[in-house]
């Protein structure tokens, strides 16, 4: 607890903590609220599960683009577009009733998503120091995942409610005041992107993110799955409001899986860490496929949640280490275009899968994908070596020298 309170005192750290909030609770709050949106105009759980995939495929296209757009100039006129835009398409989407209308506003709401996720990380380093960025990385995402507990419940009830359109109404406006905090913040406004060293290569030749895009497609493939699988086998039972107690014990666990791995000597290494949590992943996720949506699913959510929570902040340190320098951006944006594209598949044919298939052989496809994530990483752990060894302070402190204003 020292450790958080020591981050939590520094200038701008309730910043980037409070003012993220409401547009990581907006983005809680998307994915159920257009699967509640299309399934009550269609009829249709496998369309509606289209619509969602269609939302992820726009936005993780032009994830890494938009990272390149940060990492080049800077957070604020990037989001001054973003914002915006992003809120006033999901206004449209709920607006929507026509079926291709909605499939082609949901596709356009995706591609304009704001980066908030992209624009918050790097900024940690301009607020902590070297031995607190683990820390701040959990910190971050245990906001992230505390998002994803009170959003998926939100949107649920409105959906549901007497007034379903109040759903998507409440997440455009968590949009936009989120984004709108995030631009008018002075960490965020005088941030500046890192240099790129001269003669550097072209990141899509780097080893380690050619490894990471591949176990993220796995990842992505079958947490698309997943996604759509639990509301549609909650919806099939008739029992639709019971996907907000799994996603909502789901999120819960994953902030103390995230608290506890902030907490962890940093005499552990990350692709350590990350490698042996990987494994205990792949186990807690086998019985997810023998549940149903009630209590043996939510208690095994929580299992699932607890430790993926976990396995964020070590890929986060992961992916930091072995990135290149002036890619802090677009290096996660790549990897969320690769992953995002295969998650929206995914959840494209999550929906069919239930409805022609079952429910928990569709939940069991997760599973496998984590288990080949695993394989990929372990046959690969030479190109993410660099993530294997304990920086010291001094090295820390000058990876930060270049873009932050509290070094100089």
């Amino acid at each position: 607890m020292k450790r958080y309170l020591e981050i939590l005192a520094l200038p701008h750290a309730w910043t980037l903590v409070l003012a993220s909030f409401p547009a990581r609770l907006s983005y809680g709050m998307i994915g159920l609220g257009i699967f509640f949106k299309v399934q009550r105009e269609t009829g249709s759980v496998a369309f509606a599960g289209l619509a969602i995939g269609l939302n992820s495929i726009g936005g993780s296209l032009t994830a890494g683009f938009r990272g390149y757009l940060i990492d080049k100039y800077g957070q604020s006129w990037p989001l001054r577009i973003f914002v915006p835009s992003y809120a006033a398409m999901i206004m449209a989407v709920n607006m929507s009733e026509s079926k291709t209308f909605l499939l082609i506003m949901a596709t356009i709401m995706g591609v304009s998503a704001p980066p908030i996720n992209l624009s918050i990380r790097p900024l940690w380093k301009s607020v902590v120091s070297g031995t607190q960025l683990r820390t701040a990385y959990a910190i971050d995402t245990s906001m992230m995942n505390t998002a994803g507990v009170v959003g998926p419940v939100v949107v649920t009830t409105l959906a549901l409610s007497s007034h379903p359109g109040s759903a998507l109404a409440v997440a455009s406006g968590l949009m936009f005041v989120g984004g709108t905090a995030i631009m008018v913040s002075q960490v965020s406004r005088t941030w500046k992107p890192e240099v790129k060293e001269k003669g550097q290569q072209p990141l899509w030749r780097n080893p380690a993110l050619r490894l990471l895009m591949l176990e993220g497609s796995f990842i992505g493939f079958g947490w698309g799955i997943f996604d759509v699988a639990v509301p549609a086998f909650a919806t099939l039972e008739k029992v639709p409001n019971r996907t907000a107690w799994v996603f909502a014990a789901m999120g819960i666990a994953s902030i103390a899986g995230g608290l506890v791995a902030g907490t962890l000597s940093k005499r552990t290494s990350s692709l350590s860490a990350m490698r042996k949590t990987y494994a205990i992943w792949f186990l807690v996720s086998l019985p997810m496929a023998f549940t149903y949506p009630g209590w043996s699913m939510v208690i095994a959510g929580a299992f699932l949640g607890f430790v993926g929570g976990a396995i964020q902040v070590f890929y986060w340190e992961v992916m930091e280490a072995v990135r290149p320098k002036g890619s802090a951006t677009s290096y996660m944006g790549l990897l969320w275009s690769v992953e995002g594209t295969i998650m929206s598949l995914g959840s494209a044919i999550g929906g069919w899968l239930c409805e022609s298939f079952g429910a928990r052989i569709t939940l069991s496809i997760t599973s496998l994908c984590i288990a080949l994530g695993y394989i990929f990483l372990k046959v690969g752990k030479q190109r993410l070596i660099a993530a294997d060894r304990i920086p010291t302070d001094e090295e820390d402190l000058l990876a930060m020298e270049d873009n932050s204003p509290t070094t100089k």
